[in-house]
């Protein structure tokens, strides 16, 4: 017999969702009403509002698309490109090949700019790719890719493909909110995040930004946008400026009310305060793993504070690993993707969940299940490494 669903609580840490506070469960539990309503659209204003201070922009067109982050992606993708364009696509992980794969569903050519898996984006690859392919109209990459934990310098990106006359599309997802991002100083023409990451919400909506060049091109467009329900045309007249506004599709009422207090609490702590906090726990986390013999893949000047990658030891069975801290730790980190399946796990220190207590649970279960499965890794000072970091 199905009866009433009741999960367990645990303990996010892998590459999303991550935890997400009381306080934003609780704004999800309250009353639904029209999202029509008055009430719901001077909400929807301060959404905008309070994303645009996440994102460091002043772009009207600042929005929570309403579903997941790989739909804020086809937003912008959809909405830019038309079929014949040239597209150079910087691809360090798993998501620069999704954007790959969007380009081409628009019927676009997709150059790709490889790099290393764990390495950040060459901005002189790029420049060397924008040099060979004079027709190129936009330059995509990954601010922060979640598959590795690597951080491309997005400002020296940005500049490059401003000097060959192309807009750029910025995977965001997992830096918003987690390390510095400044959507209108370095010059992101169109950028989109999710909320289930760094701003600790629940799953399911995807924070947008087009800057006005990017809103003018799409205005240019020779075709009609593919997608209906992404069309930013027709999403404007909903998510536009006034009390009036057109129906489109039914508002996700109360993920809106979650993502109002997770955006709420952000501004209370401040940008620079929760950049800063990531950093610190990363730092107390690396000093544990470190304890334990264990290797961050990425370099550290290219490295994620939010999203760590770590090689998995000889001989250990990663999925192993995994299911025991599930099941006895009630504590979730992820497995790899792609190349680097069954070689890493993914730490994930976002929002929410990057709390100390979080990482001394990581540190010390991780230790004791590496011990239990006997893996060639040290087991002692662990604990005491990670509180020297934190200064104890």
């Amino acid at each position: 017999m199905i009866t009433s669903f009741h999960p367990p609580q645990r303990t996010l840490m892998g590459p999303g969702p991550s935890d997400v506070s009381p306080r934003v469960l609780s704004a999800l539990a309250r009353p639904t009403i029209g999202h029509l309503d008055p009430l719901f659209v001077q909400m929807m204003d301060e959404v905008k509002s309070l994303l645009q201070y996440a994102f460091q922009t002043k772009n009207t067109l600042t929005i929570p698309v309403s579903a997941p982050a790989s739909a804020g992606m086809e937003t912008c993708f959809v909405n830019l490109i038309e079929a014949g364009d040239t597209v150079i696509v910087c691809q360090n992980g798993v998501f620069g090949l999704r954007m790959q794969e969007n380009v081409e569903r628009c019927g676009a050519k997709a150059v790709l700019v490889q790099d290393d898996w764990g390495r950040a984006c060459d901005p002189q690859k790029l420049e060397d790719a924008l040099k060979a392919n004079p027709d190129a109209r936009f330059v995509a990459f990954v601010h922060a890719e979640t598959s590795t934990g690597a951080i491309t310098d997005a400002k020296t990106m940005c500049d490059i493909a401003h000097r060959y006359d192309c807009l750029t599309i910025v995977d965001a997802v997992t830096s918003l909110a987690g390390n510095p991002l400044y959507v209108d100083d370095w010059g992101m023409d169109a950028v989109y995040s999710g909320t289930q990451k760094c701003l600790s919400c629940i799953p399911g909506l995807s924070p947008v930004s087009f800057n006005n060049a990017a809103v003018e091109h799409i205005k240019q467009r020779k075709t009609n946008v593919q997608s209906w329900f992404l069309d930013l045309n027709l999403v404007m007249g909903y998510w536009g400026k006034g009390a009036k506004r057109a129906y489109h599709h039914t508002a996700p009422v109360n993920a809106l009310y979650a993502l109002h207090e997770s955006l709420l609490m952000l501004k209370e702590e401040g940008l620079n305060q929760a950049w800063d906090r990531h950093q610190i726990h990363h730092q107390a986390l690396k000093a544990g793993l470190d304890a334990l013999g264990l290797d961050l893949v990425v370099p550290e000047s290219e490295r994620l504070p939010q999203l760590n990658a770590v090689r998995i030891p000889d001989g250990v069975n990663d999925a192993q690993v995994r299911a025991i801290l599930l099941q006895d730790y009630q504590l979730e980190i992820g497995a790899g993707l792609g190349v680097m399946a069954g070689k890493v796990w993914r730490i994930g220190l976002m929002g929410y969940a990057c709390r100390k207590d979080n990482v001394l649970k990581c540190v010390s279960a991780l230790a004791e299940v590496l011990n239990r499965v006997q893996a060639p890794v040290a087991h002692k000072q662990t604990m005491a490494a990670t509180l020297a970091a934190y200064g104890e």
